[in-house]
């Protein structure tokens, strides 16, 4: 049997179905802190504009992170994309020692181009049940099947897709969405709103994330019409629904994508902070990061009944729980009225005290150390 080495490996290359440039959220949470042990390679899906047989372009983003984006030519059929995609790891991966890799998926769909590879480490970071997704790949699900028997360790992005999923590995470990409090407190004593939010008056309820086929857009304007005095912000890039289905009232206000840097500011002037996701298979165990990170703004928050924000949140009593807009306005209506939110948010502060996606990593780490059978230490 090949002897284990006892460090981590200097190499993470991680296969991801989400650019590192779109919405701030857990990949970039976690591998830029992977970064402190390891050169962090991310692999996105390919962009069809090559002129030749393609390529990928490395582009280093400091921080030991390095971002590959594959080139392909258009017109290519699907097993034509996935034999370039295999190519171009080959050569990615020729004359390295794979012993220095850790194999990171985001996507299970990403082992058919890397199947062939047998790194130190392979770690199935399951964030959400892509197989409910639209648009998802009818393939997905086998794959998955191939990755679970091929991974080492597997993360879920919940409790509820740990519950879902913890008989299908040997070492499957939840770990729900965290948080960078310090960058989220700053909501509580910015002064000035942004200039696109600031001339906007009244009563702000505000959401931000992907508007796609998760988003209740039933809910959003049926609050809208029924309080046509309460503004409603909404920050994040339109993904997989058409534009035109989303409400068009006066009081709904389409912000776009803002850099996660921006949020605290944003977040600064909002009287309630909404997770308005349809129940649906798609949300059926999502795990949203701005639970953690509107409450570390001190903001209320309203949700409907994602079972991840029930447990724990709305089981502790920090967030709103509602079905539709009559519930959610209630709840709105309630918060509101609250005067003194000093006991709320001394509880919610003592609830997220040892919450921090540096605790995430560092329980990873030991998971990981333990399967490597290493005493490799993490640097405080």
């Amino acid at each position: 049997m090949k002897a284990i080495s006892k460090t981590f490996p200097s190499n993470l290359l991680c296969f991801s179905h989400l650019r590192w440039d779109f919405v701030y959220q857990r990949p970039q949470h976690l591998l830029s802190r992977f970064s402190k042990y390891s050169t962090v390679y991310i692999l996105e899906e390919p962009i069809f504009d090559a002129k030749d047989d393609g390529h990928i372009s490395f582009t280093n983003r400091g921080n030991n992170i390095i971002v590959g984006v594959p080139h392909l030519p258009e017109g290519l059929s699907h097993k034509e994309v996935t034999e370039s995609m295999t190519d171009l790891v080959d050569q990615f991966l020729q004359g390295k020692n794979l012993d220095n890799f850790a194999f990171w998926y985001y996507s299970p769909m990403f082992l058919a181009i890397s199947e062939k590879h047998t790194p130190k480490l392979t770690i199935y970071d399951c964030m959400d049940e892509l197989s409910a997704f639209k648009n998802a790949p009818k393939e997905l699900t086998q794959m998955e099947k191939k990755l679970l028997g091929r991974a080492d360790l597997v993360f879920t992005g919940g409790q509820s897709l740990y519950e879902a999923k913890k008989q299908q590995h040997p070492s499957i470990h939840p770990f729900p969405s965290s948080i960078e409090k310090e960058h989220f407190l700053k909501a509580r004593t910015v002064k000035d709103q942004p200039a696109d939010q600031a001339n906007i008056e009244g009563v702000k309820l505000g959401f931000y994330g992907v508007l796609d086929e998760r988003f209740d857009i039933d809910l959003i304007k049926g609050i809208a019409d029924a309080r046509p005095n309460w503004q409603i912000i909404l920050i994040g890039p339109v993904v997989k629904i058409d534009p035109a289905t989303l409400p068009a009232n006066s009081n709904i206000h389409y912000m776009g994508q803002k850099s996660y840097q921006e949020l605290p500011a944003y977040l600064s002037g909002w009287d309630i902070a909404l997770i308005p996701f349809a129940i649906n298979e798609s949300t059926k165990f999502i795990s949203p990061t701005k639970t953690p990170e509107y409450l570390s703004a001190g903001i209320p928050v309203v949700s409907t009944p994602i079972k991840d924000v029930i447990n724990p949140y709305g089981r502790h009593k920090l967030v709103s729980i509602g079905v539709n807009a009559d519930d959610f306005i209630e709840a709105i209506e309630r918060e509101l009225e609250v005067a003194d939110r000093s006991a709320w948010l001394a509880k919610t502060d003592l609830f997220l005290a040892d919450k921090s996606w540096d605790n995430t990593v560092s329980n990873m780490m030991q998971l990981i150390n333990r399967h490597l059978n290493s005493d490799f230490s993490i640097a405080s």
